[in-house]
């Protein structure tokens, strides 16, 4: 069961990273001066990824947790 924590650990690292890209995606967006409909078209894109990122996150976490149960 080592497998599943180490596996639960590499999709939560992948999911924090990719939440730290959401976050420099969303700030240079709104430092880049765009009109309304395309900084709201650019961050609606951004909101996707963030979603995923979060749900990668969750269940890098959950096989974290059953990993270490079942160990």
């Amino acid at each position: 069961m080592a497998a599943l924590v180490y596996v639960g650990t590499g999709l939560a690292l992948m999911g924090l990273l990719a939440l730290g890209y959401c976050i420099w995606a969303a700030v240079s967006a709104k430092r880049a001066g765009l009109p309304d409909p395309e900084l709201r078209a650019r961050l609606q894109r951004i909101v996707t990824i963030n979603m995923g990122a979060l749900l990668l996150s969750v269940i890098g976490l959950m096989c974290v947790v059953l990993g270490v149960f079942l160990a």
